[in-house]
């Protein structure tokens, strides 16, 4: 059963034409994996979900068949979970109250459930030590798991993941996907944008693969990587695969 779907999105900044015609579903539990080149228009594709991007300029992305054009703001954040490429912690905030802060604004929660809360989805990323710390404190990869924590401390139904290790040093890059590996396992429904082929492979449930704004290719991950159809796809994994 289709959980998420978009529907010939178009998206423009300005004069330029980011998404061409993108159209692709889900259902829930899947992890949906986006790569492709530099500029291929990943990153807009899953800002323009959350409407980070702005409005579409046609087309239509729905969340079990609701529209998201139509969801009051608060409702959109609460149903679907941001994760940055560069973390996006408040410096000025604790790692506790940079995710309790959000269940109190969006969720009404009181400050002891909220600050509970954030407790336990530290301990369960191995961060229950962290929780009087502030991010500038704390490496690339722990400011990414408060981020993912933060993320989940709303409960949404689905989390986005902008290349969540791509601003990390490679030596942090396993502590944040071993938290995806456990967030897959446990059933959260995902869109990935990585260039982390390995993760694609072991937990993409379907890998989508963009150039110039387009879905050149959709496959689950053993067709993807063992006999690609597109020429393009093919020269795209030949460069990162073997680079």
């Amino acid at each position: 059963m289709t959980f998420f779907e978009a529907r010939d999105v178009n998206f423009h900044f300005g004069g330029f034409h980011a998404l061409r015609d993108v159209s692709f579903e889900f259902g829930k539990g899947d992890v949906l994996v986006v790569c492709g080149p530099s500029g291929s228009g990943k990153s807009t594709l899953i800002r323009a979900i959350n409407r980070l991007a702005g409005p579409l300029t046609s087309g239509s992305m729905s969340i079990e068949g609701r529209d998201l054009a139509g969801l009051p703001g608060r409702e959109l954040y609460r149903r679907i979970g941001m994760v940055f490429q560069r973390f996006n912690l408040f410096q000025h905030l604790t790692v506790l109250e940079n995710i309790a802060l959000p269940q109190r604004r969006v969720l009404g929660k009181g400050r002891r459930e909220a600050a509970d809360r954030a407790r336990a989805l530290l301990d369960r990323v191995g961060l229950a030590d962290k929780a009087g710390t502030y991010p500038v404190r704390l490496s690339g990869g722990q400011q990414q798991r408060v981020a993912i924590c933060r993320a989940l401390a709303m409960d949404p139904e689905l989390l986005l993941f902008d290349e969540p290790t791509s601003a990390l040093d490679p030596e942090m890059v396993g502590e944040v996907l071993q938290v995806m590996r456990n967030l897959a396992a446990g059933g959260m429904t995902m869109i990935v944008v990585t260039h982390e082929m390995g993760f694609a492979r072991e937990l993409g449930t379907e890998i989508l693969f963009m150039e110039a704004g387009q879905v050149v290719e959709r496959a689950p991950p053993a067709d993807f990587f063992a006999c690609p159809r597109e020429a393009r796809t093919r020269a795209f994994l030949d460069q990162i695969l073997h680079h």
